[in-house]
């Protein structure tokens, strides 16, 4: 079961990301990518003893589908735009609302399992969904990037530095972008 002090941690982590991208900011795949795939090892690395009966591992699997799939939905739901050149993206309020019933589901599964199994959750797996979904909607919205004109960015510049892109990212844009 997560701690009071994990469960601030996830709140202020999450916080910050939705009011930095409510903003709009470069859209930096290694933040898209590389902290959330972190994450999601962590997550599933702190999967805790109390998901051992099957009811609690088909809750833990159905609670990690629905953050995927609210995951695709919030990458769909990401405003992309250029701004000189390069690649940039905005959360919606849709996003907002999306993130809002994603957390929803957890919770609501967790009580609901709380409530057939007599387990107090399933298990400390908010790290690993939460982690799984923010990957998903990374690979959603590089996905959809590549397919403009815009730069992508592995890292944004610091201190007026130029900002890191990516060979690889830079040949599958230039592949998609010929069809």
């Amino acid at each position: 079961m997560s701690t009071p002090v994990e469960i601030v941690l996830i709140v202020a982590a999450v916080g910050y990301i939705l009011i930095r991208r409510l903003a709009g900011d470069v859209a930096e795949a290694k933040r898209m990518l590389l902290l959330p795939a972190i994450l999601t090892v962590i997550g599933l690395s702190d999967v805790d003893d109390s998901v051992k009966s099957a009811t609690a591992v088909a809750f833990l699997a159905g609670t990690l589908a629905v953050s995927v799939l609210f995951g695709v939905l919030r990458g769909v739901s990401i405003r992309i735009y250029q701004r000189d050149g390069v690649a940039h993206m905005r959360y919606t309020w849709l996003t907002i609302a999306l993130w809002a019933l994603n957390v929803a589901a957890k919770v609501g599964a967790n009580l609901l399992l709380g409530l057939i199994t007599g387990v107090a959750s399933g298990g400390n797996s908010v790290i690993l969904t939460i982690g799984a979904g923010m990957l998903v909607e990374g690979v959603v919205v590089l996905a959809r990037a590549v397919r403009t004109d815009s730069r992508i960015v592995w890292k944004k510049g610091e201190d007026g530095k130029a900002h890191t892109t990516s060979p690889f990212l830079d040949d599958l844009q230039a592949r998609m972008t010929r069809r």
